[in-house]
């Protein structure tokens, strides 16, 4: 007799069913896995203060954040990206490694040692606006610009000039901004570290408390519920 064996039959038979239900656990695999609520993936782009110098990873402000938001209801994958010493010029050979972990949010928090070391106001300024395009082109929905207030180490001129930066960059770019990183925080001896300068833990559980409501109002508060028909 011509056409397919038995065994021949039964194998295709067979095949055609695996294959069917193959097709159907990966159709129901992927659509649960769509259903999946997204969680956001915030990136803090900084220095010292967020790569949380003299601190054990635990307690840095992006883990603290992180702990924070998930306690409010409002869970969010906290990417450490702050590097201790870093200027805005050399913050900028890290931006493309920052952007490829495909931030919904950016917190920009960088200037503290251009003002240190006395660098042209408009340096830093350039330098910040720059990320704030990238950051934008490489598809981060929104960014919080957080400031600094420079030291009066380089003169009341510069300081006013460099304290003018971060106010600017907001208008120009129209980025919400945190006036001040270390609200709350700096110069209390009991919420730094023995040299003064950075946080201790305590210390950035406040700038959490105080950075925290205004980042999930901005950005993670629920959508409002659409009006009755």
């Amino acid at each position: 007799m011509l056409g397919v064996s038995r065994p021949k039959r039964t194998l295709a038979w067979a095949s055609g069913i695996f294959a069917i239900a193959l097709g159907g656990f990966l159709l129901f695999y992927h659509s649960g896995r769509a259903a999946e609520p997204h969680v956001p993936v915030i990136v803090v782009f900084g220095d010292s203060f967020t790569a949380g110098l003299g601190l054990p990873h635990d307690e840095a402000f992006p883990a603290q954040l992180e702990a924070w938001l998930r306690a409010q209801g409002k869970p969010a994958r906290v990417v450490s990206a702050g590097k201790s010493g870093d200027t805005t010029e050399a913050a900028l050979s890290r931006l493309d490694k920052a952007i490829a972990e495909h931030p919904d949010v950016v917190i920009l928090e960088l200037g503290t040692n251009d003002a240190l070391r006395g660098i042209n106001p408009a340096t830093t300024q350039a330098n910040l606006g720059t990320m704030i395009t990238k950051f934008r082109e490489g598809g981060a929905k929104q960014l919080l610009l957080t400031g600094i207030l420079a030291p009066p180490n380089w003169g009341e001129e510069y300081r006013h000039a460099f304290d003018r930066v971060y106010p600017e960059l907001a208008r120009s770019y129209d980025v919400p901004l945190y006036p001040s990183f270390l609200d709350g925080v700096a110069l209390d001896p009991q919420l730094n570290q023995p040299e003064g300068l950075h946080p201790n833990a305590r210390g950035v559980a406040i700038i959490v408390s105080r950075l925290g409501p205004v980042l999930v109002s901005l950005f993670l508060a629920e959508p409002a519920a659409a009006p009755p028909r």
